[in-house]
């Protein structure tokens, strides 16, 4: 079953919790803090991998956790970190922020991985809060939750050159003529329900790769056919071989048929339409009689007027077949890569200095503090300890979120909200 998309939700694994223990030797009257780190959670990370073809896996498996990090422990020792989890996904696999609907990352290499969520980080342990003033804090931090997405996946084939065009020119004679691809061929509409993928070996030192797209039609951008759901699978390639029944044996126009395939591309994409395109006209093992041949010299010229390159072959009988390989590996050598994100545009997983940035509002008498990093302060504070308080509200002093709580008119025992933790201002 060829599957080229789907959803799923990731979650990568929490921090273990830092300890907060004490010395006890025998020789150590004075004690002191020994509590270790806590582990770190664990990363969900994709590899693409060129033996996996479609996304039927993560089709069915929707949900990804990664392992929690193990608490810290005494005499100082930090906990072991989460097991990262490892998504294996075909080469060409487009990972999307669903909830965001921005590009994570565009998986085009065999074995290129990327970090798609990061664990958290493992809170301190109480050796690290210990200062000449304190020098026996009861308290540690928590460890930080992992992160979370709902994420989009679409697969986009890689290969080089596309091959395109109406129902029935002979695609897929083409692709099993020039590689050793064997797909399903018969002489009616949409026989095939898939892109077939080909390797051609021009020579021991050169090949590239084919694409046989499917089931274009009128109407393919907006849903019509096959070709709608197929379409993406062409973005990444160089060169378009625009495939035409010469022959016009349906009693189709050739150059309308033309026509109507490109306005199809530039509707679903107008970057398709600008693609290099060799037009191709097949069956001209058909074109025998007069009236054939005649026709076949208008279509020829009509496509050229247009300014395209235009090529003769019969499928059937190979004819021309090896012209049309060698003109295509001349082209792929000349013609740019097809880049559908840059390295510079990739995105971060922490993608801005957190601490940075907090918005703090007034609402019906109360005051809420909202950003990532205090969210992640109040998260690690133990509440129920007084130094690990202290060290919070030091915390919100430093970082200047009292004082925008001030500038907000903020007064004695107002009610001050961070994520689901609450409490009373008190200067």
């Amino acid at each position: 079953m060829f599957i080229d998309e789907a959803k799923i939700y990731v979650k990568a694994g929490k921090g273990g919790n830092g300890a907060s223990t004490f010395r006890r030797e025998k020789y150590e009257p004075s004690g002191g803090p020994d509590g270790g780190d806590g582990g770190k959670g664990g990363d969900i990370v994709f590899i693409a991998d060129n033996n996996i073809r479609t996304l039927i896996d993560v089709k069915y498996k929707s949900k990804y956790y990664a392992q929690d990090g193990m608490k810290g422990m005494k005499q100082k020792m930090t906990g072991k970190s989460g097991q990262d989890t490892i998504v294996k996904v075909p080469v060409g696999t487009l990972i999307t922020d669903a909830d965001k609907n921005k590009l994570i990352c565009d998986l085009n290499k065999d074995q290129m991985s990327f970090i798609v969520c990061k664990g958290g980080r493992g809170g301190r342990g109480n050796t690290h809060f210990a200062t000449p003033t304190r020098q026996t804090p009861e308290f540690s931090e928590a460890g930080e939750d992992g992160e979370e997405k709902n994420l989009f996946l679409e697969l986009k084939l890689l290969a080089d050159v596309g091959i395109i065009g109406m129902p029935s020119v002979g695609k897929s004679t083409l692709i099993s003529v020039i590689t050793s691809a064997r797909p399903k061929i018969a002489d009616y509409h949409f026989t095939t329900l898939v892109p077939n993928l080909g390797v051609v070996k021009l020579n021991d030192s050169y090949e590239f790769i084919v694409a046989d797209i499917p089931g274009l039609i009128e109407g393919a951008s907006e849903g019509a056919g096959l070709g709608h759901e197929f379409l993406k699978h062409i973005e990444r390639t160089k060169l378009l071989v625009h495939l035409i029944d010469a022959s016009e044996t349906e009693g189709r126009d050739a150059v309308s048929d033309f026509d109507i395939i490109n306005q199809e591309l530039a509707m679903y994409n107008p970057k398709l339409f600008e693609r290099h395109q060799i037009c191709v006209l097949n069956k001209i093992d058909l074109c025998t009689t007069d009236d054939k041949v005649k026709r076949l010299e208008e279509i020829d010229q009509a496509i050229k007027n247009k300014g395209y390159e235009v090529l003769r072959i019969s499928a059937a009988s190979n004819k021309g077949t090896e012209i049309l390989v060698k003109r295509c590996a001349v082209l792929l050598k000349q013609l740019p890569e097809t880049i559908i994100m840059k390295d510079s545009d990739e995105y971060a997983v922490y993608e801005d200095n957190e601490e940075a940035r907090f918005t703090v509002r007034k609402e019906n008498e109360r005051y809420y503090v909202e950003g990532s990093w205090v969210t992640k302060l109040v998260n690690s504070t133990n509440i129920h300890n007084t130094e690990s308080l202290r060290y919070l509200q030091r915390q919100l002093k430093e970082k200047n979120v009292i004082l925008e709580l001030e500038k907000l008119g903020i007064q004695e025992e107002d009610v001050v909200v961070i994520d689901e933790f609450e409490f009373e201002y008190i200067k």
